[in-house]
């Protein structure tokens, strides 16, 4: 037992001795590292470089949007929706004209000038009561009912049957009354029909009365009939063509 321990103490005093005198230097290893450099006065000890710092990642993209679920296929055998119907607009008709103002004399003349547009039952007088502001007339004569009664006959003469002779007593009795009017305006282009008929001693002048007037009303008129109406109502001048009024 004694030579077993003495053995190894002596193994570990020489195993100490190899490695600490008779080992070899090691290539990798430099036990003077300093001693052995080039000019070592130069060596220059430098600080790390600073680190760059991270670079923020991108912002996230937006998810997509989800695309809007697909139609779904109709079922085997349904009919497909039928297209809307085309809607054709048709022109409303106007609801009424009336053409007017008249003497009780006169609207049945005017009513045959119309006759033509074949306006049937759609055709109806309205009546009323009218303050009349202009006339037109032919003075009295000096020789009084003798006077009026020539000048109507020349006034037949010439074509013209619209007029009536003023018995009523006051300075305007025996003239000749060629028609009553509202405005001066239409006064006047009743004097200028008249002077193209070569009636000569006719005049427009004020006349505050009361009389009685004819409009005629037509209904249901179609826009495409207003022009042909239009044409036909300015063979008399003076006259007004007018949406209905009540009366």
């Amino acid at each position: 037992m004694r030579v077993v321990l003495l053995f190894l103490v002596l193994c570990n005093v020489g195993f100490f001795a190899w490695a600490k005198y008779l080992q070899p230097e090691q290539s990798g290893t430099d036990a003077r590292p300093m001693t052995r450099q080039i000019e070592p006065e130069r060596l220059r000890i430098v600080s790390p470089a600073p680190r760059t710092p991270p670079v923020a990642p991108a912002a996230a993209a937006p998810p997509p949007t989800a695309a809007p679920p697909p139609t779904a296929a109709a079922a085997p055998g349904a009919e497909p929706p039928a297209a809307p119907a085309l809607s054709i607009k048709r022109p409303e008709p106007i609801a009424c004209l009336e053409w007017g103002s008249f003497t009780l004399a006169d609207a049945p003349a005017a009513a045959k000038v119309i006759g033509s547009l074949g306006l049937g039952d759609r055709m109806s007088e309205r009546r009323t009561e009218e303050i009349a502001g202009w006339w037109v007339f032919i003075a009295p004569q000096s020789d009084g009912r003798a006077g009026a009664v020539r000048k109507a006959r020349e006034l037949r003469a010439l074509g013209v049957e619209d007029y009536f002779v003023v018995q009523d007593d006051g300075p305007n009795r025996w003239a000749v009354s060629l028609g009553v009017f509202r405005t001066e305006a239409a006064a006047r282009a009743r004097l200028d029909a008249l002077q193209a008929k070569k009636v000569r001693s006719a005049e427009v002048g004020p006349r505050e009365t009361r009389v009685p007037k004819i409009w005629l009303q037509m209904r249901e008129i179609d826009p495409s009939l207003r022009p042909r109406l239009e044409t036909t109502v300015s063979r008399i001048p003076g006259t007004e063509l007018r949406a209905c009024e009540a009366g």
